[in-house]
């Protein structure tokens, strides 16, 4: 029988990783068989840049949490997953998916987007989405576009109407 210290000891965990899960906009869920450990610290420093963080926790311990908030990922829990819990909700996503372009042993399977159970689709789908910069440069240049072509028009109108003048 377990000691009433490992009991507790568990417990934490189990209330830490649901608290984790209540507090983080995206959760990602990925299998990191056969990496190194300098590997997974450098993916842990590209995430800390988001404010996201990478943990490794036991599956029981994981399921227990899913249970107590009524989500059922019983089905991805086995082998050696780690689980990145991201404040934001896209870089964490783009900063995974590009570590794992770069190392073929992480393998992403599933994630919570906003409390959401995602599938990998939909997790591919939001890394893909270009970050607020280029969003913004984007904006800007369609911005430009309707600006150049208003001048050109009054441009246009301005020479036209000159040479009625005249």
């Amino acid at each position: 029988m377990a000691s009433e210290k490992n009991l507790n000891a568990k417990k934490e965990t189990v209330q830490e990783i649901t608290d984790k899960l209540k507090n983080s906009e995206s959760v990602i869920l990925f299998r990191y068989a056969q990496s190194t450990v300098s590997d997974l610290q450098g993916l842990r420093r590209e995430l800390r840049k988001s404010g996201s963080e990478l943990k490794v926790y036991k599956n029981t311990l994981v399921k227990r949490a899913l249970d107590d908030m009524n989500i059922d990922l019983t089905s991805f829990l086995e082998g050696p997953n780690a689980i990145v819990f991201g404040k934001e909700l896209l870089e964490p996503i783009k900063a995974l998916d590009s570590f794992a372009k770069d190392h073929d042993n992480i393998q992403v399977i599933t994630g919570l987007i906003n409390g959401e159970v995602v599938d990998l689709n939909t997790i591919k789908e939001y890394a893909s989405i270009p970050s607020m910069e280029g969003l913004l440069t984007m904006f800007a240049g369609g911005l430009i576009e309707h600006v150049k072509n208003l001048s050109i028009a009054l441009n246009l109108y301005a020479e036209k109407l000159g040479e009625e003048t005249n």
